[in-house]
């Protein structure tokens, strides 16, 4: 029993050794992350650091295993084990280095996006600008994640032999390989062109306020491979990258936000225009929607029944557009109503006098218009 553990015992001092080393590193890391991000909030409390506060917020899980594994890299030559248990163990620290790294350098990417909507801000009135280089940062921050996390799984993978070989041979059959995906994903491939396209001569951008297949919303994400409206009802609608390249859509903020509105009021024909416009140009003026660039009411068209005025204004965006044109509508409404109750429409009757016949009078006759 004595000769069976004694290969363990022989090699007591050593497994002791090799586990104070990686409890020292592990120690010395977790220290170094404890300075890093005090430091950084104390310099956050002192000059509010938009930096600080972002890489506090983003880098502050990773850094809990990115110090660590860097201190125990560090100290691996100080252990004192054989070679194989010594490869196997310097394997595992540098597949997770590889991997909290490239995790930390993702989210370096969200510490950049922070900064820049720290910058530049999408909630102005003229923030067409904004939106254009939102939408181009968007894609990038994509691809540039993804690539991150393929380089990182590729080093790690290629670090094994057996992998290595397996990659030299499909490199001989890369051109067979490279018919069967082409086909196999040509809907994805076109998807992710679409997407480039997109991002650079953009059609649509980050909040731009879009009609698509009846529906009126504002584009709140852009993929690689599909597009999100959020519906003014709070819905989403999820459509192809490939429908904006494809498909005609209206775009209410591809140059600027500026709308005009048309608010429509059928009246009788006795209505008095003038007074109906004056009251138009009233309410506009005191209007906190309205911009002051366009203000017109015109007869449109004349039916059998009654007059069609439209009234005519401009707004800021279109969600000011639709408030101020629901306004306006209501106003006027209340304004016939009030002042001319005989100008809304109505349906007239006309009596005739009775028609004289062989017999005496006939009945009257009736004319309605």
């Amino acid at each position: 029993m004595t000769e069976k553990f004694a290969p363990i015992f022989s090699n007591f001092p050593d497994i002791l050794t090799t586990l104070a080393v990686l409890l020292g590193g592990l120690a010395a890391g977790l220290v170094a992350r404890v300075v890093v991000f005090a430091l950084l909030r104390a310099y956050n409390r002192r000059e509010d650091s938009a930096l600080a506060r972002s890489v506090s917020s983003n880098l502050s899980s990773v850094s809990s295993w990115f110090f660590p594994v860097l201190a125990i890299s560090l100290l691996l030559p100080l252990v004192p084990l054989p070679p194989k248990p010594f490869e196997v163990l310097r394997r595992v620290v540098e597949f997770t280095l590889i991997l909290s790294f490239a995790w930390g350098l993702i989210r370096t990417l969200d510490v950049v996006q922070d900064l820049v909507q720290q910058y530049y801000q999408l909630s102005g009135s003229d923030n067409l600008r904004v939106r254009k280089l939102f939408t181009q940062l968007q894609f990038i921050k994509k691809i540039a994640v993804s690539l991150i996390a393929f380089i990182g799984v590729g080093l790690v993978l290629m670090s094994f032999e057996t992998v290595r070989r397996l990659g030299t041979g499909l490199l001989t059959s890369a051109g067979i390989a490279s018919v069967i995906v082409g086909f196999a994903a040509q809907r994805s491939i076109s998807n992710l062109l679409a997407g480039f396209q997109i991002a650079f001569t953009q059609p649509i951008r980050i909040d731009d306020v879009l009609v698509v297949e009846g529906e009126w919303g504002r584009v709140e994400e852009i993929t690689f491979t599909y597009v999100v409206l959020n519906i003014w009802d709070q819905r989403r609608l999820v459509l192809p990258l490939n429908y904006f390249i494809e498909k005609p859509f209206q775009n209410w903020t591809r140059s600027n936000a500026e709308l005009l509105g048309s608010v429509f009021i059928h009246a009788d024909y006795s209505v008095p225009v003038g007074a109906v416009r004056a009251e138009l140009e009233r309410i506009t003026a005191h209007h906190p929607l309205w911009d002051g660039r366009v203000c017109k009411l015109h007869v449109t068209d004349s039916k059998e029944t009654t007059l069609e005025l439209r009234a005519l204004v401009s707004a800021r965006n279109g969600s000011d557009a639709w408030d101020l044109r629901c306004d306006i509508r209501e106003q006027l409404v209340a304004f016939l109503q009030r002042d001319y109750p005989g100008s809304l429409p109505r349906v007239r009757a006309e009596v005739a006098a009775p028609v004289p016949n062989r017999l005496g009078f006939g009945p009257a006759s009736i004319e309605t218009t």
